[in-house]
């Protein structure tokens, strides 16, 4: 499968508080309204908190643009989903639960497609549960669209930053045959929770430290296990990590570090790093070797994506990979639309 047009997608996360009514729809050609919850039943349904907003999601955002795509994301990262998402694929009762209610909900509210996000797939019987289920989605959402004679649901995934993840490889083949597309999560490469020792680029373009963790080795571990270039979106991360110096004097990337800073697990959103930066007299820098942004201010480091990053990566994927697209993660956490305007800018330059 293969996505027609560009993907300029930007996710709205239901958690972050940001309003739907707020998001700037113009900027994009499809929008992501996460994350829809799996019951216990493996029923897909709208969070109880939430559910009038994504209820009126497509209704509200086609306000300023009528002909952004909306697509329902289900599952995410939060605490027992994968487990949950892991014992749906696992019996084919389970799945076909799961992928009817998954249609039903999205028609009834107007998504044009459908989104998996299972964080992450992690044993090779997993994998080979995932692929059983891609492939009777697929199966239903084209018998669905027959049926009622309606387009068909747009179908992607979000996936690791590489097409395995230890041992266990995805099933790229079914991928490429069952998705239109697949969002790359190229991003926290690095963390204070990963490397709590020393600061680093969360999501850099290139690593000349260790070459498998960065945005130009994910992507090429997904082309090389089969997936066009057409088929990858790459993600675009509005928010950042912050470490905590050993000693202020140290601050260039990997700087000594004892963990996390700012929030609980350092994680910072990029309006955050604006305001911290105005607030706190941050010294701003950026890396061209690792095309990263950070700035640090005291013993608070912070590694993000600017506007200069942003701009290395959209052109990488319009230009030199010549992917399908990319995303964003998420829109509620940039800082007055500046991210957003730059990527969709740089794309068609």
């Amino acid at each position: 499968m293969a996505a027609t047009g560009v993907v300029k997608a930007g996710y709205w996360n239901c958690g972050s508080a940001f309003l739907v009514s707020d998001i700037k729809s113009s900027l994009f050609t499809h929008l992501f309204a996460a994350f829809a919850d799996v019951n216990s039943s493996y029923q897909v349904t709208f969070p109880t908190l939430y559910k009038l907003q994504f209820e009126s999601f497509t209704q509200t955002v086609q306000i300023k643009n009528p002909g952004v795509k909306t697509l329902l994301s289900i599952g995410g990262g939060a605490s027992g989903v994968a487990s949950t998402l892991a014992s749906m694929a696992s019996k084919q009762e389970n799945r076909k639960i799961f992928i009817d209610s998954s249609i039903t909900l999205a028609r009834d509210n107007n998504f044009h497609g459908l989104c998996l996000s299972w964080l992450y797939p992690s044993t090779t019987s997993e994998m080979t549960n995932l692929e059983s289920l891609l492939k009777e989605w697929r199966a239903a959402v084209d018998d669905e669209a027959k049926k009622t004679s309606k387009c068909p649901l747009l179908l992607t995934a979000e996936v690791f930053y590489s097409s395995a993840i230890a041992s266990a490889s995805y099933p790229c083949k079914t991928i490429s045959n069952m998705l239109d597309w697949i969002n790359v999560l190229a991003i926290n490469f690095y963390s204070p929770g990963s490397s709590p020792t020393e600061t680093a680029p969360p999501a850099a373009l290139k690593n000349k430290k260790n070459g498998s963790l960065c945005v130009d080795a994910s992507i090429k571990s997904w082309i090389n296990a089969g997936l066009k270039a057409k088929q990858i979106a790459l993600c675009l991360p509005f928010v950042g990590w912050a470490w905590t110096l050993t000693n202020a004097l140290q601050h260039d990337l990997f700087a000594p570090a004892v963990g996390p800073a700012v929030s609980v697990d350092g994680s910072v959103s990029f309006a955050q790093v604006k305001v911290f930066i105005t607030d706190q007299k941050a010294t701003t820098g950026y890396n061209d070797t690792y095309s990263t942004n950070y700035c640090y201010a005291g013993v608070t480091w912070i590694g993000y994506d600017d506007l200069q990053s942003v701009t290395d990566k959209v052109i990488y994927a319009r230009k030199d990979q010549q992917l399908l697209g990319y995303f964003a993660w998420h829109v509620g956490a940039d800082n007055n639309w500046s991210l957003s305007q730059r990527a969709f800018d740089t794309w068609d330059k």
